[in-house]
C-alpha cells in the first residue's frame, strides 16, 4: 500500500476508548496542543448501543467488537471464552455492562504498598470526583461537576429489594454507597447512564471536545506500529482506507487500546520480550519481558431462580413487549429500555481472614445468560457472583507479524488451588443469601448449579462447565519499578522515551469490581501526569474496613 505522510501532532492517542476519550479530551483543553485520536472502529451512534438495555447485542457484533476468544483454557476442560473489546468509538465502554464501580479503597492502598507510589485511595478519590457528576449529589466521595454521569436505577422491580434484604437475614450488612465510605455490604448499584443513554467515554468526553480545532478524531484507522527511533516513539503507522498512513508525535505516543491491543501493538514494534518478538522475526527495538504477562480477569457464575411471582423480566423479553420498550425509549428515553438492569448488588469476604471483600454481587430479575445468549422458560431471577483476586496470571502473546492477527489470548483461569476455593464458597454463600424468608414469596426451584450439586467435586464441575468471564482484562502492562514491569506510575514506558501507556493494562492487580471507572481514573490522573501538572491534593475522606475481619466472615 502507498506510503501517506501524514503531519505532525504534539500527542498520538491510539484507541478511543474509555481512556483514550478522557486523554483526547483533556490533553485538547485549550489551545497549546495538537492532539490526533485513532480509533480502528467507527460510529456510536447506533440505538443498540445508546439504548442501555440492548447491552447483549454490540457486544457480540463483529461491528463493534474484536471479536476475541481465548485459547484452550486448560483447567476449564479445554472451553475457549469469549473477551468482548469495543471496536468503535467509546471501546468497551460502548459495548459494556455500564455498572460503575471504582473499586476498594484497600486496592489503591496496595498499589501504593507495592511500589505504585501516589496511587494510594487518598490520591485516586480526588480524580473520580472530577470524573464524576452524581445525579443523588456530591459529597466527600462523589463528584458533581464531572463529565461521566451516574446515577442509580429506579428500581420498581421488588425483587431488587427482596435480593438487599435476604442478604441483611443473612447477616451482612448494608452499604449506602458502594462507590462512598464504605464498598463491604448491600445496597443500590450505579450505572453510567444519563436521560436514558449509554454514557459512554464517548459521549461524556469525546463528544464535547469534538469542535475544538486542535483535536482530530480519526475512526477507521488501524494502528500497525509504533515508530521509534534511539528507543523514543516519534510517531504511529497506521491503516487507513487502504493506504498506510503516518502520523507524527512531537511529544508522546499514547496506547491506550487496552489490555489485549496495547500489548501486541507494542511487541509488533519490537517492544516486549525478545524471545518471544524473535521467533516471528520481529526485530527487538527493546527487551522488555513483562509487555502481555500480568494478565487478569473476574470470573462469575449465575445462580438461578425460578421464580414463583410473574414479577421477573420474563414477560419484557416477548417481541411485541420489546417493541413497545424500544419504542418507549425513542420517543421518551424511559422505561425498561433507560437501564442496564443491574440495580442492586453487593460485595463480601469469602471468609474469615480475608481483610475486604473478595466477592461481587450483581443481581438480575431475569435468568438469563449475560450475554442474552440463553434464556430460561418462564419468570425466574439470578446472581451474578464471583470471585474479585484470583491468583491465576495469563498472557496476551503475537501469533504472528501480522498486525490484522488477533493476539493469542490465554488468561490460565483457575490455575490457582485459592480460586476453588473461592468459587465453592461463592456457591454456596449466595445459595443461603436466596434461601432467607425475604425471597420465600418469589423463590421457586433452583435452576443453576441444581439441588443435587452439592459437594467441592460437583461444584467444581458446574464451575469448570459454565463459568464465564466477567469481561474484565487487565494487567498486561503493569505498573511497577521492578523488572516484571512495563511502566512507571506516570505510565511511561521503561526505557523508552516520549511513550506512555494509559488505561486498564497499566493495573498492578485487578481492582474490586467493574473497571470502567477505575480506567476512566487512571486517564484523569494520567492526563495530568502528561501535562506536567501537579496532582491534585489528597482526599482526607476516610474508608471502611471491617474490624474483626480476622476472626469473622460477615
Amino acid at each position: 500500500m502507498p506510503t501517506v505522510n501524514d503531519e505532525t501532532f504534539d500527542y498520538v492517542i491510539v484507541g478511543a476508548g474509555s481512556a483514550g476519550c478522557v486523554l483526547a479530551n483533556r490533553l485538547s483543553e485549550g489551545a497549546a496542543n495538537k492532539v490526533l485520536l485513532l480509533e480502528a472502529g467507527g460510529s456510536d451512534r447506533s440505538v443498540f448501543i445508546q439504548m442501555p438495555s440492548a447491552l447483549s447485542i454490540p457486544m457480540n457484533s463483529a461491528e463493534y467488537d474484536w471479536r476475541y476468544w481465548t485459547e484452550p483454557e486448560p483447567h476449564l476442560g479445554g472451553r475457549q471464552l469469549h473477551c468482548p473489546r469495543g471496536r468503535v468509538l467509546g471501546g468497551s465502554s460502548s459495548i459494556n455492562g455500564m455498572v460503575y464501580v471504582r473499586g476498594n479503597a484497600l486496592d489503591y492502598e496496595g498499589w501504593a504498598a507495592g511500589g505504585a507510589a501516589g496511587w494510594s485511595y487518598a490520591d485516586v478519590l480526588p480524580y473520580f470526583q472530577r470524573a464524576e457528576t452524581f445525579a443523588e449529589g456530591s459529597d466527600a466521595y462523589r463528584g458533581g461537576a464531572g463529565l461521566l454521569w451516574t446515577q442509580r436505577g429506579r428500581r420498581t422491580n421488588p425483587l431488587y429489594a427482596a435480593f438487599v434484604a435476604a442478604a441483611a437475614e443473612a447477616g451482612y450488612a448494608r452499604t449506602e454507597d458502594m462507590n462512598g465510605y464504605r464498598q463491604e455490604g448491600f445496597g443500590w448499584m450505579d450505572m453510567t447512564i444519563h436521560e436514558g443513554r449509554r454514557w459512554s467515554t464517548s459521549n461524556a468526553y469525546l463528544k464535547p471536545a469534538l469542535r475544538r480545532a486542535n483535536l482530530c478524531v480519526q475512526s477507521g484507522a488501524l494502528a500497525t506500529r509504533i515508530v521509534i527511533e534511539n528507543r523514543r516513539a516519534c510517531g504511529i503507522n497506521y491503516e487507513l482506507a487502504g493506504q498506510t498512513r503516518h502520523a507524527k508525535a512531537a511529544k508522546e505516543v499514547i496506547i491506550s487500546s487496552g489490555p489485549i491491543n496495547g500489548p501486541q501493538l507494542l511487541m509488533l514494534s519490537g517492544v516486549g520480550d525478545g524471545q518471544d518478538l524473535g521467533a516471528h522475526g520481529i526485530d527487538v527495538v527493546h527487551h522488555l519481558k513483562g509487555v502481555g504477562r500480568n494478565l487478569q480477569d473476574h470470573l462469575e457464575l449465575y445462580i438461578q431462580y425460578r421464580c414463583l411471582q410473574p414479577v421477573s423480566l420474563y414477560s419484557a423479553m416477548r417481541p411485541l413487549a420489546k417493541l413497545g420498550i424500544g419504542l418507549k425509549w425513542l420517543l421518551a428515553k424511559r422505561g425498561l429500555g433507560a437501564t442496564n438492569h443491574f440495580e442492586s448488588g453487593g460485595f463480601i469476604r469469602s471468609r474469615a481472614g480475608v481483610p475486604y471483600p473478595d466477592i461481587q454481587y450483581h443481581f438480575l430479575p431475569l435468568a438469563i445468560a449475560y450475554d442474552g445468549s440463553a434464556l430460561v422458560d418462564g419468570h425466574g431471577f439470578q446472581a451474578h457472583v464471583g470471585p474479585m483476586r484470583s491468583k491465576s496470571r495469563g498472557r496476551v502473546l503475537l501469533r504472528g507479524p501480522d498486525p490484522h492477527q488477533a493476539p493469542s489470548v490465554r488468561f490460565n483461569y483457575m490455575s490457582h488451588d485459592d480460586d476453588w476455593r473461592e468459587m465453592r464458597a461463592s456457591v454456596r454463600l449466595t445459595r443461603e443469601i436466596l434461601a432467607q424468608p425475604a425471597m420465600a414469596a418469589y423463590r421457586g426451584d433452583e435452576i443453576a448449579p441444581g439441588n443435587p450439586v452439592t459437594s467441592d467435586a460437583e461444584i467444581d464441575a458446574f464451575v469448570r462447565e459454565t463459568v464465564q468471564s466477567a469481561y474484565h482484562p487487565s494487567g498486561t502492562c503493569r505498573m511497577g519499578d521492578d523488572e516484571g514491569a512495563v511502566v512507571d506510575v506516570q505510565g511511561c514506558v521503561h526505557g523508552m522515551a516520549g511513550l506512555r501507556v494509559i488505561d486498564s493494562s497499566i493495573m498492578p492487580q485487578i481492582t474490586t469490581g467493574n473497571l470502567n471507572a477505575p480506567t476512566i481514573m487512571i486517564a484523569e490522573k494520567l492526563a495530568d501526569a502528561v501535562l506536567g501538572r501537579a496532582p491534585l491534593a489528597p482526599s482526607s475522606a476516610p474508608f471502611h474496613q471491617t474490624q474483626d475481619w480476622k476472626i469473622a466472615q460477615r
